[in-house]
């Protein structure tokens, strides 16, 4: 490079600092690029996302070929680089030519191209795809030989190119990817699609009514009382039984009671006839399983039986979609609010029935949800006997104050969530 100019070489040096920022850059850019937005635009015809796309299926060969060309330019820099500072300041110039170019290089061919490729991945990657895709049709007999070799040495330490990670998403990571979606889902769809990949951790008897509270008809009363009953009832399945639920009949929907009601025959065995066959379901049957059952089905109503077939509580699909949706305007369980009253002193009285998922989640509480399904069950578990009232206790962290026992049950205690937060 004698027979040039020091301006023509620092010119030739410009245009491959360039293009080691072009390689550089690119490189960052095709792997920071957001792989499911890329799909999406690929699958929404994008003619730069398409071709990033089929880049990225063959990531040894991307890599290959912007190595190859990065390798190069920086070599050849590197000479040029020598040339200028021979022809400018002889041998201390030659000695000091590597050090201005590594300076150079970090600069305006690594640091800032790939910080721009970091914060813009798509503008950098979407154009540059087009050159990267006729260098890999040009340099492709080295590209595949330095792909051979390398795919080689990584067998021998037990890796192969078939490895490859997928890019797929666990539940947990999608929460995350939901969550980090900020104004790009609005609040109210990301509490549905995080509710929605909670129903796989959650089983019915988490959200069954418990048998204890099952509004049902004892088909053994006197009539008159069964038809007042059936009249005032307020949901549209009621349960019927004989004598004790464990002797249960079957559903009787509110429209047929209404159109037997109409008729002058309307007497115990017609409306027993009219009955809907009992769907069961096992308690630890998780909630996403039991969504497509009763869509399978075409039931909306069950009971809960444990493992010895008992009745446990009674199930709907409401109650699932609840837990999707949250909670609509009417409902077959208390509400937590009129289970749970406010104190001036800060504390509630809480009723012993009430859910503990269902305080945890109106009242922001942290009481454990992996045992009892009730604050009595809880406060049971952690006694491990009947407690008198005026016993006070910490559980979870929560100073709790028993206020009332009765039929063996804590029937109401005081919680202090305000004493937790200052740790007293």
């Amino acid at each position: 490079m004698s027979s040039y100019s020091p301006g023509t070489l620092f010119i030739v040096l410009i245009i491959l600092l360039f293009l080691s920022a072009f390689f550089s850059g690119s490189e960052t850019g095709m792997m920071a690029i957001n792989r499911y937005k890329l799909k999406h635009l690929a699958k929404s015809g994008h003619s730069g996302a398409n071709r990033v796309y089929k880049l990225l299926k063959r990531p040894d060969r991307l890599i290959g070929v912007i190595l190859i060309g990065n390798n190069l330019v920086n070599n050849i820099a590197a000479v040029v680089a020598a040339s200028i500072g021979m022809k400018l300041y002889g041998e201390l110039g030659y000695a000091a030519a590597p050090i201005v170019l590594t300076f150079l290089v970090l600069i305006f061919s690594e640091v800032t191209p790939k910080s721009l490729a970091a914060m813009h991945p798509e503008k950098v990657s979407f154009p540059a795809s087009i050159i990267l895709s006729g260098l890999l049709k040009l340099f492709y007999p080295l590209v595949i030989a330095l792909n051979w070799i390398t795919n080689g040495i990584l067998q021998l330490f037990g890796f192969s190119q078939k490895q490859r990670e997928q890019h797929s998403l666990s539940s947990e990571e999608l929460r995350t990817v939901v969550h980090e979606a900020g104004s790009l889902i609005p609040e109210r769809h990301q509490s549905m699609l995080v509710n929605l990949l909670d129903l796989e951790k959650m089983q019915v008897e988490d959200i069954m009514i418990p048998r204890s509270e099952i509004i049902a008809i004892d088909i053994n009363d006197d009539w008159k009382v069964i038809v007042k009953q059936l009249t005032h009832a307020q949901h549209t399945r009621l349960l019927l039984y004989r004598d004790s639920i464990d002797d249960a009949v079957g559903f009787i929907h509110a429209r047929d009671a209404l159109r037997l009601l109409s008729k002058e025959q309307f007497t115990k065995a017609t409306l027993l006839r009219a009955v809907r066959e009992i769907y069961f379901i096992p308690e630890t049957t998780s909630l996403y399983t039991q969504l497509f059952k009763f869509q399978q089905s075409k039931e909306r109503i069950g009971l809960v039986v444990d493992e010895y077939g008992d009745i446990q509580g009674l199930v709907t699909l409401e109650d699932i979609l609840e837990e999707i949706v949250g909670d609509f305007t009417t409902t077959m369980t208390p509400n937590t609010s009129e289970e749970v009253h406010a104190q001036q002193d800060g504390s509630y009285l809480v009723d012993g029935s009430a859910s503990i998922r269902d305080l945890n989640k109106e009242m922001e509480w942290e009481f454990p949800t992996n045992g009892p399904k009730t604050l009595n069950g809880l406060i049971l578990e952690y006694l491990e006997e009947i407690p008198q009232a005026n016993i006070s206790l910490r559980l979870a962290g929560y100073p709790i104050e028993i206020i009332e026992v009765k039929d063996n049950m804590v029937k109401t205690a005081r919680v202090m969530p305000e004493l937790k937060k200052e740790g007293l």
